[in-house]
């Protein structure tokens, strides 16, 4: 595909870019995509934290990374495009791909797919190595390991919150 090796060069300068700026407000950059759409790219940040993403938080560090794109950016980032910049948090469909997600899910209900089967339970615990399960109100310990899939199961009410 033409132009993938400059697409990672500018992938992996923008992160040099602003992951700086999402670690020292206390977050992790959990993704970076850059891509054409019509005449515009673009730069879509996805940032998480343990206790999660507000909108005051984000929408300040949208406007720091505003400033170092229109400070360091080149002619050839860009070319002669403009950029729209988005900054957002993860949504609640976003695969539960690494232990922090799991860690940052506990409580909720979730989807887990393992070489055994499907398991559908509320995180208890989860740790660097394996997360635990009540699976009708039996603990399940899944080493990530042998997880494929993980997924937040939606719940419009929590079963404390019934009448």
């Amino acid at each position: 595909m033409p132009g993938t090796d400059a697409h990672a060069a500018h992938r992996e300068w923008l992160v040099s870019l602003l992951e700086p700026s999402v670690a020292a407000a206390g977050f992790e950059l959990d993704e970076l995509a850059l891509q054409r759409a019509g005449r515009r790219m673009v730069l879509r940040v996805v940032i998480d934290g343990d206790a999660g993403v507000s909108l005051d938080e984000a929408a300040a560090l949208s406007r720091q990374f505003s400033r170092l794109l229109d400070d360091a950016a080149t002619d050839d980032m860009f070319g002669p495009m403009s950029y729209m910049l988005e900054v957002t948090s993860p949504g609640v469909d976003r695969p539960l791909t690494e232990p922090r997600h799991w860690r940052r899910n506990q409580g909720r209900l979730v989807r887990a797919t393992t070489s055994e089967g499907e398991f559908v339970g509320r995180i208890e615990r989860a740790d660097d190595a394996e997360v635990t399960l009540l699976v009708d109100a039996e603990r399940k310990i899944l080493p990530y390991a042998l997880l494929r899939s993980g997924a937040v199961e939606l719940e419009f009410r929590r079963p404390e919150e019934t009448v």
